[in-house]
């Protein structure tokens, strides 16, 4: 748990912190008694179609390539566990089900990421979403001053998989395909409500 950078450091802490917290004042042992069943769950890093928030992967790429400009990148050979939020989502769902029904056997730490064969280099990420969007987007490195960042994260989700019966359900590959179609739709003016919940759909009936 932990890690030699801020990123990796902060999610050790906030494991340690929710697992004292429940350990003091809503323990496991008491269960019957407060009835208050509290678990916590980490992503891999989680991407999808509408997220458009600064200094972050996709929503960096996608602007670039729809302005015909190189995106700028930290780091093109660091490898994350992408991940589509729709994924997590159904982890955190099938757990609080759990929770909710079993309550104490399910009251501790869960991951929720992709298979080790999805967890790929930034570089590679960019290069699929330039070839599904059909557009060359190319990257700049950036040479500012950053915080140290680990070169390889990944989430052992060996539990989830397990106690929970959860599997992720899209490969990388896909993830970006369904990326791409929700920026492709947004840019030519679809309903994306409709839209959006066509892709949930799609991914809830996929066995």
């Amino acid at each position: 748990m932990g890690g030699h950078d801020p990123y990796s450091s902060s999610k050790g802490c906030a494991e340690l912190v929710t697992a004292a917290y429940r350990n003091s004042f809503f323990n496991q042992s008491l269960h019957d008694r407060h009835r208050v069943a509290i678990a916590s769950a980490r992503a891999g890093n989680v991407i999808g179609g509408g997220d458009w928030a600064q200094d972050r992967l996709i929503p960096d790429i996608m602007r670039a390539i729809s302005e015909n400009t190189p995106v700028i990148i930290r780091n093109p050979h660091a490898i994350r566990p992408w991940q589509h939020v729709l994924e997590p989502l159904s982890g955190y769902l099938l757990l609080a089900q759990r929770l909710c029904d079993e309550g104490r056997g399910y009251c501790e730490a869960w991951n929720f990421g992709p298979n080790d064969e999805d967890a790929k280099p930034v570089q590679w990420v960019v290069g699929k979403l330039s070839e599904n969007w059909g557009e060359c987007a190319g990257w700049v490195l950036d040479t500012a001053d950053h915080p140290h960042e680990a070169h390889h994260l990944k989430l052992d989700c060996s539990k989830a998989k397990m106690r929970l019966n959860w599997r992720p359900k899209w490969r990388l590959a896909s993830t970006l395909e369904h990326i791409v179609s929700w920026h492709k739709a947004h840019r030519a003016g679809e309903d994306m409500n409709a839209f959006t919940i066509n892709q949930i759909t799609d991914y809830t009936e996929m066995e």
